[in-house]
């Protein structure tokens, strides 16, 4: 039988497993990573966890996503959120641009489907009930990056990326991470984070939508977003910029952490994807990552997962065919992983990530 995915867990998490199996109770952190339609393949891992997995906890759990990977999380805490998942994939999948869309077009769309996909009811909902405890990141862009002109912002990414090459702290010059997290916390996460400048900000029924937005409004792409009320002031952008797939200190955080990844490597930040550094389980003791195996990514349609270049390289027809079929083949990798949790075969699953 094919295995379509791959569960590797650091040090700490993968001697649990073997010592004690996995159970719903042990996972007290949910992770999701920035990387636009790739999530497309996590459909079927979402609505598995989503709904009966999750649905079985009775304690809290920490979330703590960037752009597509808080958008995915904006449906946990709802009622129905395999539901509320569900819609997200299909308002995302739908989205038909002009065939040169400009800045303003690109966030226009976005705005629109934040507003379906997330309505006030939603937000109210999210911030009342504390299962599900939202972490949101984004960017605050410092000197040139605060700028909307292609110009101005271009050469700002150009020095970011530079500073980044030399040493990731250096980023902190040019973006400060900027944390948006649920009310009701007490100590949310982040509080060691030393990286980069960090601060937390708490959510509410004003701010939500607006940071949810920003952590997704990728650079001369989409606008950046604008003082965010109850955050100080200036432009933020997507979260990614700071915290791509990550590669954050998680010692503060009891219990296991869980992250559905869309990619066999995980890249601490956005300027870090052309370079050698990733992150590895050495940095993470207690996370266990499920990923696709190469198999599965070979048997897609092109070959590869879903990407920001297909709205480019395919027609409107072709494209939503095969993020669906993408969405679909993601399925099986969630079938694969309720029968291991089902049968408990996860201590001979496992991998030790190296």
């Amino acid at each position: 039988m094919t295995d379509w995915i791959d569960v590797k867990a650091g040090p700490t998490a993968y001697q649990h497993i073997q010592d004690n199996g996995l159970d719903v109770e042990d996972i007290k952190l949910l992770i999701g990573a920035s990387g636009g339609p790739k999530w497309f393949i996590l459909q079927g891992l979402d609505n598995f966890l989503f709904g009966d997995w999750l649905n079985k906890r009775k304690s809290s759990m920490n979330l703590m996503g960037t752009s597509a990977g808080a958008w995915r999380f904006a449906s946990l805490g709802r009622e129905n959120a395999a539901e509320a998942s569900a819609k997200f994939s299909e308002l995302y999948r739908g989205t038909v641009y002009s065939e040169k869309p400009d800045i303003a077009e690109i966030t226009g769309k976005s705005i629109d489907l934040l507003h379906e996909y997330v309505p006030d009811s939603a937000v109210s909902e999210i911030l009342s009930q504390e299962r599900f405890l939202h972490h949101m990141i984004v960017a605050r862009a410092k000197g040139l990056n605060q700028l909307e002109s292609r110009v101005g912002q271009g050469i700002g990414l150009v020095q970011a990326m530079a500073a980044n090459a030399v040493r990731r702290k250096y980023l902190g010059h040019h973006f400060e991470r900027v944390v948006f997290h649920h009310p009701k916390l007490k100590k949310p996460l982040g509080t060691k984070w030393n990286d980069l400048p960090t601060r937390h900000v708490p959510l509410s029924q004003e701010n939500f939508r607006e940071a949810l937005l920003a952590t997704g409004s990728i650079p001369m792409v989409l606008a950046g977003v604008k003082n965010i009320p109850g955050a100080p002031k200036g432009v933020y952008r997507d979260g990614g910029v700071t915290d791509y797939h990550f590669d954050l200190d998680l010692s503060e955080q009891e219990g296991l952490a869980l992250y559905p990844h869309f990619q066999r490597e995980i890249i601490p930040g956005w300027f870090d994807k052309k370079s050698k550094r990733r992150t590895t389980g050495e940095h993470w003791p207690n996370v266990i990552t499920i990923m696709p195996t190469q198999a599965f990514i070979d048997a897609l349609p092109y070959g590869k997962i879903p990407d920001r270049n297909d709205f480019a390289d395919l027609d409107v027809a072709s494209r939503q065919k095969y993020w669906q079929t993408a969405t679909d083949a993601g399925y099986r990798m969630a079938e694969q992983l309720a029968d291991w949790l089902e049968l408990g075969a996860m201590p001979q699953r496992v991998k030790l990530w190296s």
